[in-house]
């Protein structure tokens, strides 16, 4: 099986397909140059396969091509995901630090 990661700007996500199938996205909301990654879902029956970390990795990837925005991770997995890769900081609106803080997942102290 083939992973892609299809950006759609019409509908502001990022999705990933196995071969034909989409099995999961990414929503973003854009205020001005910042790109707010706000939801990641992948769907129950491929969950656990690193979907979502292929899918965050590729879209943060293209972003940081693209140049023109500042990502503020809403999403608790995107904060996860970034917190465990320092060389996505760089991408960053604010620290990662300020990221973790202001993100609320379950279990978080």
């Amino acid at each position: 099986m083939s992973t892609q990661v299809v950006h759609d700007s019409d509908n502001h996500r990022f999705e990933i397909f196995l071969d034909s199938s989409r099995v999961g996205l990414m929503d973003y909301v854009i205020n001005d140059d910042e790109i707010h990654l706000v939801h990641t879902e992948v769907n129950p029956e491929h969950q656990g396969k690193n979907l979502a970390a292929i899918l965050v990795r590729e879209s943060l990837q293209e972003l940081r091509e693209a140049g023109d925005k500042k990502v503020v991770p809403v999403c608790s997995y995107v904060v996860k995901y970034m917190e465990k890769h320092p060389e996505t900081h760089d991408l960053l609106k604010g620290t990662i630090e300020e990221a973790v803080a202001s993100c609320r997942w379950p279990g978080a102290n």
